[in-house]
C-alpha cells in the first residue's frame, strides 16, 4: 500500500472515496437502528476488501455466491457470512461450510443432496415469489423460465422443518418504494404460514434505498412490521446501495478523431473495465454539461467500445482527465484482460483525505491469468 497524491496516479484507475462511502453506510446503520434489519454486503457487486475495515463498522457481514467469496468475506470482513449458490458441487459445499454461518440452497434437490454436509450450519432455501422488479429482463429474478429459487408451495411445506430461513431476492435497482411494499405484501399473503415457522428471512439485494429522496422512514416501518408479524430476523443484502456514488473510473484522453461527431478515445475500455454497462447497454455517468459534444470511447478493438456521448463546457484536449462516476458496483468485479489492456489501478481516498494506492496491475498479473 502506497500513500500518494491523486495527481501522481497513472491512469486509468478506480478511485474509491471513503467519505462518500460513509454516507451510504450511515443510511444502512439508520435502517438497522429503526427497523432491526441486518445488512450484509453483497460481494458479487463489490468486493474491494481494502475498505472493509470501514464497512464492517456499519454492516453485519457479507453474502457470497461462491466458495471464493465466502472465504474472502470470512477472512477480510470477519462477521456473519451467508452463502448462496445457484448450484453447488460436492467440493463447493465442503469448502463453503468452512466459512459460512448460513447456507442457502437454490432448490430442494440441492437441499436433499447436500444438507448432510452442513448439519452444523443454519440452512435456508431461496424462494421465487414470482413477483419482482427489474428494468432488465436479463436481471429479473422472476423472469419466465427462471431457475432462481423454489416455486412449488407443497414441496416447500414438506421440507420446512429442515430449514431455519428463506431468501426472497426479487429486486434489481428498485427505487420504487410502492412497488417494493406491494410485492412484500404479496409475499406476506402467499407465504405467511411458512414464514411463521422460520427464524430469519433475507429480502435480498437490489433495493435502492440510498437513492436521494427514498422514503427511509416508510421503508423501515414496512420491514419492521414484517419482522414483527412473523417473528423473524430480517436480512438485507445491499450491493449497489452500499457503494452508490462512492467511486469513479479516472481515465485520460489519448486521441481525438472525427466521424460526423467528435470522438475522444480514452485509456480505458467499457468492454474490459465497465463490462456491466456494456451488458445492459447503458451509458457511463459523467458529471458535465456544456455546448461541446463528444463521444467518449475506449481503446479496445471492439467497434462498440463506447462509454456514451456527452456535452462538455470546453473542447477536450489530449491528456485531459475524464472521470466516469458511480463506477464501483459490478464494474470492478467484472474487469478483465480483453485485448491485454492493463487493468486500472485501485486507489482509496481515506476519510482523512490521504490517498492509498492499494493495487497496481502489471504484465505478471496478465500472464498469471492465462496458461
Amino acid at each position: 500500500m502506497i500513500k500518494i497524491f491523486s495527481m501522481d496516479l497513472e491512469t486509468p484507475y478506480y478511485l474509491i472515496d471513503e467519505s462518500r462511502l460513509l454516507k451510504n453506510l450511515k443510511i444502512i446503520k439508520q435502517i438497522r437502528d429503526c427497523s432491526g434489519a441486518k445488512s450484509l454486503l453483497a460481494l458479487k457487486c463489490f468486493s474491494t476488501w481494502s475498505v472493509f475495515n470501514l464497512m464492517k463498522k456499519y454492516m453485519d457481514g457479507i453474502t457470497s455466491s461462491s466458495p471464493y467469496e465466502a472465504r474472502l468475506g470470512f477472512e477480510k470482513f470477519g462477521k456473519e457470512v451467508h452463502a448462496y449458490s445457484v448450484a453447488y458441487s460436492r467440493e463447493d459445499i465442503k469448502e463453503v461450510s468452512k466459512f459460512a454461518d448460513k447456507i442457502i440452497f437454490n432448490s430442494i434437490s440441492q437441499l436433499e443432496r447436500f444438507s448432510s454436509y452442513v448439519k452444523n450450519r443454519k440452512i435456508g432455501l431461496r424462494i421465487n415469489p414470482q413477483v419482482s422488479y427489474s428494468q432488465f429482463d436479463l436481471a429479473d429474478p422472476a423472469r419466465k423460465f427462471s431457475r432462481l429459487g423454489v416455486i412449488n408451495r407443497k414441496t416447500l411445506l414438506k421440507v420446512i422443518n429442515r430449514i431455519s430461513g428463506v431468501m426472497f431476492h426479487f429486486n434489481c435497482e428498485n427505487a420504487d418504494f410502492k412497488n417494493f411494499s406491494s410485492n412484500l405484501d404479496y409475499i406476506s399473503r402467499t407465504f405467511g404460514d411458512l414464514l411463521k415457522r422460520l427464524e430469519w428471512v433475507s429480502l435480498g439485494g437490489g433495493i435502492y434505498f440510498t437513492k436521494e429522496g427514498y422514503p427511509l422512514e416508510k421503508f423501515c416501518k414496512k420491514i419492521k412490521d414484517f419482522a414483527q408479524r412473523f417473528n423473524v430476523q430480517i436480512y438485507l443484502e445491499p450491493g449497489e446501495s452500499t457503494i452508490t456514488e462512492s467511486g469513479e473510473l479516472v481515465t485520460k484522453v489519448l486521441d481525438i478523431v472525427h466521424n460526423q461527431i467528435d470522438i475522444a478515445i480514452v485509456d480505458a475500455s467499457i468492454e474490459a473495465h465497465m463490462l456491466d454497462l456494456l451488458i445492459y447497454r447503458t451509458n457511463a455517468k459523467i458529471k458535465t454539461n456544456g455546448r461541446y459534444q463528444y463521444m467518449i470511447t475506449g481503446r479496445s478493438c471492439l467497434a462498440g467500445d463506447v462509454f456514451g456521448t456527452y456535452n462538455f463546457k470546453s473542447r477536450l484536449k489530449i491528456g485531459q482527465l475524464i472521470r466516469l462516476t458511480d463506477a464501483c458496483g459490478y464494474s470492478m468485479v467484472k474487469k478483465n484482460w480483453f485485448n491485454g489492456l492493463r487493468m486500472p489501478s485501485i486507489a482509496v481516498k481515506r476519510l482523512d483525505g490521504s490517498i492509498d494506492l492499494v493495487r497496481r496491475f502489471n504484465y505478471r498479473d496478465y500472464v498469471g491469468s492465462l496458461s
